[in-house]
């Protein structure tokens, strides 16, 4: 059940160029899984709706919650200031998750590019294993990343739970290229592929899947207002019609973000 709650600011630090990562103590975390958002308020009363911004990972003890956000406008460029202590409002959990349990004994890859990179890294710790349950989840969990240069936040972090390859556009570090490219020339396979990022990235996600003979699933990134589906300003086309409205919509915010790839037309 989502629900608007006030939480406090534990820490905040800037990973990249205009790439900050903030720690919130939330009761929300208590029942987050990966592949969802938050809507974070801003303090300015002229801005009355909430910014989505997908949840990174939550800590052992599932007392807070880590996002890991680019500043693109007002508001992000706002929460970029926040300093431990702050009161800060959250709408949440909204949007569905990655199905975790169907990656049981599988070989999961799972690919992001830019701002799509920080949700994945609650994924790659419960699929493998890490979350606190101590149980293996996935037979095995590679990680393909793609950036356009040597800013490669959070690659370490993802190297405690999988194997990481690493795609840039200027070549700097790792393949040069894409994530497709990487994939390639690692000559990497698996059974699921989970992926967030870009929408170019998601259709090449879509044809490395069908290629492989992979089941895929993917999380869409799109501008939402409301967060909760009554503005239907995130709609994308699927290829079957909804039983309600008889039409090929869905909502990004209450239906996915995360979507089997089949069902989506992109």
């Amino acid at each position: 059940m989502k629900k608007k709650v006030n939480s406090t600011v534990l820490s905040q630090e800037e990973l990249a160029s205009d790439i900050y990562s903030l720690w919130i103590e939330s009761e929300l975390a208590a029942d987050v899984k990966p592949g969802q958002f938050v809507g974070v308020y801003p303090s300015d009363k002229s801005t009355l709706l909430p910014r989505p911004i997908s949840i990174c990972e939550v800590n052992d003890e599932r007392t807070a919650l880590r996002l890991v956000y680019r500043t693109a406008g007002k508001g992000t460029r706002e929460f970029s200031h926040l300093k431990k202590g702050r009161n800060v409002q959250l709408l949440g959990v909204l949007g569905n998750g990655f199905p975790v349990d169907e990656c049981e004994g599988k070989d999961v890859i799972l690919i992001a590019g830019g701002i799509g990179v920080p949700p994945m890294l609650q994924l790659a710790k419960e699929l493998s294993g890490f979350a606190g349950e101590g149980v293996r989840k996935a037979k095995s969990v590679t990680v393909v990343l793609g950036y356009r240069n040597a800013d490669v936040f959070l690659k370490e972090e993802f190297e405690q739970y999988a194997g990481v390859v690493i795609a840039t556009e200027d070549g700097s570090i790792g393949t040069k290229g894409n994530v497709g490219d990487a994939i390639r020339e690692g000559k990497i396979t698996g059974d699921i592929i989970m992926s967030c990022g870009p929408m170019p990235m998601l259709r090449a996600v879509k044809s490395i899947a069908a290629e492989m003979g992979a089941k895929a699933y993917i999380s869409l990134e799109e501008r939402m207002a409301c967060g909760v589906g009554a503005c239907l300003g995130c709609v994308c086309k699927t290829t079957h019609k909804d039983a309600h409205s008889l039409v090929n919509n869905a909502r990004i915010c209450t239906d996915g973000p995360v979507f089997d790839a089949e069902e989506v037309d992109i």
